[in-house]
């Protein structure tokens, strides 16, 4: 994809599942990376791993340390081209969710991002920069037991179509990508296999099966690129269909209904 080779990027959630596969994308095309994250272990594996790439500890609940990330970056690279805000909480208990539940979610999920995204201004102003946030499915649907991550994900979508607004004169796009089900590091830790995920999200997404990460790390790459250069304010569903789908699923329902008539009439 054009334009770039040899620009820098702040990925917050970098160490691990997608957002480490965007990291990875990136170096790929020649992007420098600032890997945000928590897990020091896994993040600072992946930037000694890649090289051009800088590990920051940093919790999107600490306006300290998104400071200091964005300060690290720029001392380091000495610009900043893309923020990436990728990392999320998922503490959803439900209708059970205490309001411990629901300030943690949206601390990480949307006040660190809108933080993250303040602080990192001025040097995205400079090289008329990019921002992505990583939404989701979850936004646009209810989903039974689910209630902080998806309230979050439907928030960060109004608010990266208000940024991109706002953003709009400094000459920085603002765009997020909402995934459908994908094959994570959280999956894996809870001991699923890729195929009884698949199996499950088979028929809720038009290729049957769950995305790869790098499937959701190319869209990214893309609304960075310069061939995203009039796109703003855009939501991308990566979702093989799911928001498309509807409730009726793949088999046609109209044929099932007529099957119904047919069968009353033997």
């Amino acid at each position: 994809m054009r334009g770039l080779d040899g620009k820098v990027a702040i990925i917050s959630g970098g160490a691990s599942s997608i957002g480490a596969a965007i990291v990875t994308a990136f170096a790929q095309a020649g992007v420098r990376s600032v890997i945000a994250d928590i897990d020091a272990e896994a993040g600072g594996a992946l930037a000694a791993q890649l090289g051009e790439a800088l590990f920051v500890s940093a919790d999107l609940a600490s306006d300290t340390d998104l400071a200091a990330c964005v300060a690290a970056a720029v001392a380091r690279f000495g610009r900043i081209d893309v923020l990436v805000n990728a990392a999320a909480a998922y503490i959803d208990h439900g209708a059970a969710s205490s309001r411990e539940d629901w300030r943690r979610s949206f601390d990480v999920n949307v006040t660190g991002p809108a933080m993250l995204a303040l602080a990192a201004r001025p040097y995205l102003a400079a090289t008329k920069g990019a921002i992505v946030n990583i939404g989701s499915i979850s936004a646009l649907v209810a989903q039974a037991g689910r209630w902080t991550y998806p309230a979050s994900k439907a928030a960060i979508a109004q608010l990266t179509r208000t940024m991109a607004v706002d953003f709009a004169g400094d000459g920085i796009r603002v765009n997020s990508v909402s995934p459908g089900w994908t094959w994570s590091t959280g999956m894996e830790k809870l001991g699923l296999t890729r195929a009884a995920v698949d199996s499950v999200a088979a028929p809720y997404h038009l290729p049957g099966r769950a995305a790869d990460r790098s499937e959701i790390a190319g869209a990214v790459l893309f609304l960075c690129s310069d061939d995203a250069s009039f796109i703003s304010g855009a939501d991308l569903p990566v979702d093989g269909g799911y928001s498309a789908m509807g409730p009726e699923g793949r088999p046609p329902a109209f044929e099932r209904l007529i099957a119904q008539i047919t069968e009353g009439t033997e």
